[in-house]
């Protein structure tokens, strides 16, 4: 009953809310109730509620479902307020929406409701408010409307007469030297202002890409639906252009402004929802240095460091998603899906070690990757875990190691010359002596 008057949003897999084209995170805050002052509609208990440029998000993380609330509605949005009794119940703040004539927010309402937000945990409403009414007067959702006023704005030029009306004061007394400091004060500020000029301009460039490459990434999937009939060569070059346009970037990264307490939380589900593709091109296993490497260069400015990295991989525990985080013995970290079962890697090694060639020459960490599709590195800590488990024995030489079959189970202890006749060992004697 709940979902009758908000919008259902879509989310990943992680349980991160999928975002429209040109939304970005602005605020985050849990233990969030939204109850609406007409008693016919049911509140929403203890979720997350997520602000971002475009919607007013809340998502219950227990039951993986999620509504939004669109900012256009938003008509106004009220202060909390500052009372001794305020000072003993949960922070309130009340926003005025508009409502359609089937009951749910939407932008071209014809009446008006007030919802309020109801702050359970240890957050900051006054913060919130000055975000929310931030994001409200900026009105991104416009887009066209805000890039013509940006460039209007960024054209205006101080008007001559303005210019010519100072006069520089002589240097006298107190005030003079307060006058040369001030002025000094605003030189350095404008010099700074200069020098970070062309940064911000890079990172807005950087951000309108990354926008762009998830608007033509998408336009290729909806074409690719469409068009079934195309050619498998043309297929695959469209398919490695989505590749390529998915590793650009993260459209609205989670950063620790926007999320503040919830950041490695947040993090950690976005890290999910972002290794998929990395693990399905690469075996479903990948090194944790190689993915701290594509999830910095996916993120662009917002740069995260391997700390946290490592901190958002251990809240993999806490949640249902479908990646995990492995240590092997020797110490190397890597980040494999959870559909990867060990013992389907033991019988692919087992095969390979069985072949003729294998069990005369034994097999290298480069061998079982190219089996594997999976680095050599990281092949070489699954011929460690298999010896590990008696599966393999080990042969170390100047040319590197090379893994053999463990014929040592088929030695039968009362009479420990007889081959058995269906075995490893009797195919490795037939390898032996056909090979001379």
């Amino acid at each position: 009953m709940a979902a009758n008057w908000l919008p259902p949003v879509s989310l990943t897999a992680s349980g991160r809310p999928v975002f429209l084209p040109g939304e970005v995170e602005r605020c985050l805050l849990p233990a969030v109730d939204l109850e609406s002052e007409n008693p016919g509609l049911a509140p929403f208990h203890s979720g997350l509620l997520v602000l971002t440029s475009h919607r007013l998000l809340w998502i219950d993380e227990q039951s993986a479902a999620g509504f939004a609330a669109p900012l256009a509605a938003v008509v106004h949005a009220y202060p909390p307020k500052k009372s001794i009794r305020s000072m003993f119940a949960s922070p309130r703040i009340r926003v005025q929406v508009s409502v359609s004539p089937d009951g749910r927010i939407a932008e071209d309402g014809v009446r008006s409701e007030v919802i309020t937000v109801v702050m359970r945990g240890k957050n900051d409403p006054d913060a919130f408010y000055c975000r929310l009414l931030e994001v409200l007067r900026s009105r991104q959702w416009e887009a066209a409307a805000v890039a013509e006023h940006r460039n209007t704005d960024s054209g205006i030029a101080e008007p001559p007469m303005a210019a010519a009306a100072r006069v520089r004061m002589p240097v006298v007394g107190v005030s003079g030297i307060l006058r040369k400091e001030q002025e000094l004060w605003e030189s350095t500020d404008k010099s700074l202002q200069e020098a970070f000029q062309d940064l911000n301009a890079l990172m807005s460039k950087a951000k309108d890409m990354v926008q762009l490459a998830e608007k033509m990434r998408l336009k290729l999937l909806s074409s690719s639906s469409a068009s079934g009939n195309a050619d498998d060569e043309e297929m695959g070059s469209k398919q490695e252009m989505q590749d390529w346009l998915l590793s650009v970037g993260i459209v609205s990264p989670v950063t620790k402004e926007s999320a503040g307490a919830l950041y490695h939380q947040q993090l950690s589900r976005e890290l999910a929802d972002f290794v998929k593709l990395p693990l399905e091109r690469a075996g479903g296993m990948i090194a944790l240095v190689d993915v701290y490497c594509l999830f910095n260069r996916a993120r662009g400015t917002a740069l995260i460091s391997p700390d946290d990295l490592l901190q958002a991989c251990t809240l993999w525990e806490k949640f249902d998603v479908p990646v995990m985080l492995r240590k092997f013995d020797s110490g190397v970290m890597v980040i494999q899906s959870k559909a990867r079962r060990d013992e389907e890697v033991f019988a692919r090694i087992a095969s390979l070690a069985q072949k003729p060639d294998a069990l005369r020459t034994g097999i290298s960490p480069s061998d079982a990757a190219l089996t594997l599709g999976i680095a050599p590195a990281l092949a070489k800590e699954h011929l460690l875990t298999a010896e590990s488990k008696g599966l393999l024995c080990r042969d170390v030489s100047p040319d590197g190691f090379r893994f053999f079959i463990n014929l040592f189970t088929e030695i039968d202890p009362i009479d420990i010359y007889m081959i058995k006749n269906n075995g490893p060992a009797h195919v490795w004697s037939s390898a032996l002596s056909l090979s001379g």
